[in-house]
């Protein structure tokens, strides 16, 4: 495409965003309320899947066993657990490991008190492994599968945190999605005719263009440029907004909720940017682009 070309198509692509202000206007303002939603929910469902995950490491399943089992038989069932692909990793803790830990728990440097037990192991029977996990959502099958082997006595579980938070993270992921349908189905309504209005501005002038021998390329190409300018400024704005919101409302968080500080850690607003950046301005981009095309398709026709 020649310098000239380029720059009829840019100049023209501009004079049309002002030719039709309002139109432009609402079109960039739906645009930016739809990659705003997108943002908060994009962030939501990573903070919450980090909060999940965090669970997943730090609260695992305990197996404990029959009386009478031997090494070599709860050695079997490690294997077979550590075999599921919902299992990242298991520990095992002998109970003379479970009494020295207790001990220094509860008595401390008094001995003496220790002492009493010294022959005597009340965790005797409390060989366990415990089992860690990398989908906290399949807790209930993974606890299911250990209760029918053989020599367990008992499983126990988080179970009311892995669905409290699979609840949240598909109801987040469910909402987010419709919403943003919806709103992209509106950006993409607006910037439409918007575009048409610009059509039929230049109504006559086009069609002398394609008389004269104008390609439809030709033609389309300003209308195509002005709803990717509309998509672009629709999705920088709101990144732009978004940025400072996330950063104030974390400050905010840990001021007024210091006890959370430790337990809950929001993902940086630099590791969240680095993906929402790239797709928030593709899909405004896109968007634009989508809504330009098919008026054209539609309009362009002498």
């Amino acid at each position: 495409m020649r310098p000239s070309t380029i720059w009829y198509t840019l100049k023209q692509g501009i004079k049309n965003i002002k030719r039709n202000f309002m139109f432009s206007i609402a079109s960039i303002i739906t645009m930016a309320a739809c990659i705003f939603l997108f943002g908060i929910f994009f962030s939501i469902v990573n903070n919450v899947n980090t909060l999940a995950h965090k669970v997943e490491e730090d609260v695992p399943i305990t197996v404990l066993f029959n009386e009478g089992t031997t090494q070599e038989q709860m050695d079997a069932v490690g294997e077979l657990i550590r075999q599921r692909p919902e299992v990242s990793k298991i520990e095992f803790e002998s109970g003379d490991e479970a009494w020295e830990k207790m001990k220094q728990e509860y008595f401390g440097d008094d001995s003496e008190a220790a002492d009493g037990f010294k022959d005597d192991n009340p965790l005797a029977n409390s060989s366990n492994y415990r089992v860690y996990m990398n989908n906290i959502e399949k807790q209930s099958e993974l606890v299911a599968y250990i209760k029918t082997l053989d020599n367990v006595r008992e499983v126990n579980q988080s179970e009311q945190a892995a669905k409290t938070l699979g609840s949240i993270n598909r109801i987040v992921s469910y909402v987010s999605v419709a919403v943003i349908v919806i709103l992209l189905l509106i950006a993409i309504f607006l910037i439409s005719n918007t575009i048409s209005v610009g059509i039929t501005v230049r109504k006559d002038e086009i069609g002398i263009m394609k008389y004269i021998g104008a390609t439809d390329a030709f033609v389309r190409a300003p209308f195509l440029l002005e709803g990717m300018i509309l998509g672009l400024i629709g999705a920088g704005i709101p990144l732009i907004i978004l940025y400072f919101c996330y950063n104030n409302v974390v400050t905010y968080v840990y001021t007024k909720f210091s006890v959370l500080m430790g337990v809950v850690d929001f993902i940086p607003v630099g590791q969240i940017y680095q993906t929402l950046v790239p797709v928030a301005l593709a899909l405004g981009i896109g968007i634009g682009l989508v809504g330009s095309f098919i008026t054209t398709r539609k309009h362009l026709k002498v």
